[in-house]
């Protein structure tokens, strides 16, 4: 009676372990790109000057934004893509009722520094791809085929993502898929020294990244 009783613990507190190995890696995997994503910018704001009352009301909003994300993490029954929807929803809300304590003048000088902000970002982006260029000797045939390749894997996990039809696992198996057909496809028109230097180019950037 009493080795049957120990069996019954045991395998009670196997399935406890194993569902809260679960549901935390789900929420990690999953939700840490959505959690990660800031809802209002420190350089921006600081550009903004604001006064001592719309301090005061901004953080009062981040105290509520706060407490709303934390209620929306306690709902584990939620889907990634709606855990996403609802995040997308409380960062428009957020961002409506910081637009409704500017001023006219704040707000131009918010819309100037996004699109600063957005030329900065095309910059780097062309920046890093011709580095990719050099460092690769990628032609221009290769370089264009790249991009494409990177562009039709990005909207085809877009898709996934956004498919309610399919459960969480269904669609990170599909990601997955998704990114072994991408590094297949580029097999089709890189050099096997090519890709051994990209992958060769990822691990040292990993390395700087752990530093």
């Amino acid at each position: 009676m009493k080795k049957i009783f120990i069996s019954i613990v045991v395998i009670a507190m196997t399935a406890l372990t194993t569902q809260a190995q679960e549901i935390p890696e789900r929420k990690r995997e999953a939700f840490k790109p959505v959690e990660k994503a800031k809802m209002f910018d420190k350089k921006e704001l600081a550009n903004l000057n604001l006064t001592d009352e719309q301090k005061t009301k901004l953080k009062g909003m981040k105290r509520d934004l706060r407490q709303q994300m934390d209620e929306l993490r306690k709902q584990d029954n939620l889907s990634v893509k709606d855990y996403r929807d609802k995040t997308e929803t409380l960062r428009k809300d957020q961002q409506a009722r910081f637009q409704s304590i500017l001023t006219p003048d704040q707000k131009t000088e918010m819309e100037k520094y996004k699109d600063a902000r957005n030329a900065k970002g095309k910059e780097f982006g062309k920046k890093k791809q011709a580095k990719m260029k050099e460092e690769l000797k990628l032609t221009d045939e290769q370089l264009a085929r790249m991009t494409e390749n990177r562009k039709a894997t990005a909207e085809k996990i877009k898709a996934i993502r956004d498919n309610d039809t399919l459960k969480d696992e269904q669609k990170k198996e599909q990601i997955k898929e998704a990114m072994k057909a991408q590094k297949k496809n580029m097999k089709s028109f890189l050099t096997d020294e090519q890709l051994q230097k990209m992958k060769e180019t990822r691990k040292q950037h990993k390395k700087k990244e752990n530093i």
